[in-house]
């Protein structure tokens, strides 16, 4: 007689599985290959309800009960003819990433309303409400900073994915129901992967279009203070000099619809520049693009889980930060090789980067260690998720 599993529904609030961002996507198909973990200790069954942006990809994953969630809309919510509000209903308990790092005010009011409406919603249908591993603020203004305290504080557990934010929530006060963990990408399935010759030196560049424009406002919005452009454009001519050097120029975050960040369109100006390197693919999904950085020498770049795919495949990375979230997250690893584009001129951030590049072998040995910290840490999580299925 076979045995008959308990079903359980999970809503996944603030994930994708067509997001044009494969860091969101990494992190929606690392968080279900956690969960599906968990299900599996917890001998249950999971259906998912994933509620959140679309984009023009899709990487469902096979033999994984999905289903996708109606539009996050707060004029119908207001007008009381909300679908998003009824699906919630079907929900055991609701895990919400943010996107990684959405859960903040400095994107705009209007992303934040988003967020914070839609927490809000769970709470108020009585759902149990996890924050998973994510950066939690900056909160720059004290209302919003005051509402996402008031959140945190009746969620039934807040994950911090950095040391920083953990000590943001104690400044908010938020104490009895937070732990800190690690970015739940660094579970991101994988094929490992090897690129052509193998007597040469395969260097992965992640260009950012966003940074590479200058940001949305295309006028340096987020603060740097080295010249993004002449970075990059001095590193290929540094890696190009030599001819055992491959540079592949990765893209990590690619819209049809959205130039300013694409990053395939900085990588198409700087390989007319640089006719030697080499574009790697429109990856189809976050897993995909993992397979291919894994057979880099290695990595440098600006966009967050591209440097973690590296990471997390033991890769030799060294991460361009451009906001608080690389800093914290790899400082939680005892990883210092960073350049801090938010600190740093354009010359020291090419000579750190030069430096991991030539020391990269002592790089992989940190790295060995590093992912030892983020296993421990993401079994914390998982086993916290054994426990919450089987209270359902």
């Amino acid at each position: 007689m076979s045995h008959q599993k308990k079903q359980i529904t999970i809503g996944l609030l603030w994930h994708s599985v067509s997001s044009d961002n494969l860091g969101v996507g990494a992190l929606t198909e690392s968080q279900i290959a956690i969960c599906q973990a968990a299900a599996r200790t917890a001998d249950v069954e999971v259906r998912y309800i994933i509620f959140g942006t679309a984009g023009g990809k899709n990487y469902l994953p096979k033999d994984v009960h999905i289903i996708i969630g109606s539009r996050i809309s707060i004029k119908q919510m207001i007008k009381g003819q909300s679908a998003f509000l009824k699906e919630l209903e079907a929900c055991d308990f609701v895990l919400d990433i943010g996107e990684g790092d959405s859960f903040a005010d400095i994107y705009g009011i209007k992303r934040y309303l988003f967020l914070i409406v839609s927490k809000l919603a769970v709470l108020f249908k009585g759902k149990p409400l996890i924050l998973s591993p994510q950066t939690i603020g900056p909160f720059d203004y004290w209302f919003t900073r005051w509402i996402a305290t008031f959140v945190m504080k009746r969620c039934k557990r807040v994950f911090a994915r950095d040391g920083l934010s953990s000590a943001y929530l104690l400044r908010c006060g938020v104490v009895d129901n937070a732990d800190e963990v690690v970015d739940v990408a660094f579970r991101l399935p994988f094929t490992q992967s090897k690129h052509g010759e193998s007597n040469k030196v395969h260097i992965g560049l992640n260009v950012s279009g966003l940074l590479y424009s200058g940001g949305y406002t295309e006028n340096n919005q987020f603060g740097l203070t080295l010249n993004y452009q002449a970075l990059i454009q001095d590193l290929i001519q540094y890696w190009t000099i030599d001819p055992n050097n491959q540079v592949w120029l990765i893209p990590h975050v690619i819209p049809d619809d959205l130039p300013v960040e694409d990053d395939r369109k900085a990588i198409a100006q700087l390989a007319l520049v640089f006719p030697t390197v080499k574009a790697a693919p429109s990856f189809n999904s976050p897993s995909e693009a993992k397979s291919f950085i894994s057979g880099m020498d290695f990595v440098t770049g600006a966009r967050m889980h591209a440097c973690i795919a590296a990471f997390s495949s033991g890769v030799a990375v060294v991460p361009l930060a451009y906001s608080r979230k690389f800093n914290g997250l790899f400082s939680s690893l005892n990883y210092a090789w960073v350049a801090d584009g938010k600190v740093t001129d354009t010359q020291t951030a090419f000579s750190k980067i030069i430096d991991g590049f030539n020391q990269r072998a002592a790089l992989k040995k940190e790295i060995e260690f590093g992912n030892q910290i983020a296993h421990a840490r993401l079994q914390t999580y998982e086993n916290y998720l054994v426990t919450c299925m089987r209270a359902v």
